[in-house]
């Protein structure tokens, strides 16, 4: 497969995880708001649990092996690459984390406020920005 069409599926299968990943954590906001609404609550396991299973992690499984395709095509190994997969992996365990979060909310078992959530969603921002400025700045 050529290295174009390489970076273009890449990119096609990055931004679906991040869409996940931005958008999960703001679902379990207001699963957490609607604690009180049996229906709404329902609709939320649904929704979170297609987000995670059908969207976010094929999209997650894609992007690795496709940056790991580009990485071989390529031959190149900076010391900027090596930054990059140590935050591909804590993107890994953050999605981790949001199935279990998933698990919990499926077994009504959530321990945590909807502002706790707030939070939670800003952390794939902080680890995307480097992630992209490594990619296209190469610094180091």
């Amino acid at each position: 497969m050529s290295y174009p069409l390489l970076k273009a599926l890449h990119i096609m299968f990055m931004v679906t995880w991040f869409a996940g990943l931005f958008y999960l954590p703001r679902l379990y906001v207001y699963h957490a708001m609607a604690a009180d609404d049996a229906a709404g609550c329902a609709r939320f396991k649904i929704m979170e649990r297609k987000l995670f299973w059908g969207i976010m992690t094929p999209g997650a499984i894609l992007t690795i092996l496709f940056g790991i395709a580009m990485v071989l095509q390529l031959d190149v190994m900076g010391k900027w690459l090596h930054v990059k997969i140590m935050l591909v992996v804590v993107l890994v365990i953050y999605h981790i984390w949001c199935g279990k979060i998933l698990k919990n909310f499926k077994l009504d078992c959530n321990t945590h406020s909807h502002v706790w959530y707030r939070w939670f969603n800003e952390l794939p921002v902080l680890i995307l920005i480097p992630v992209v400025l490594l990619a296209v700045l190469k610094p180091f």
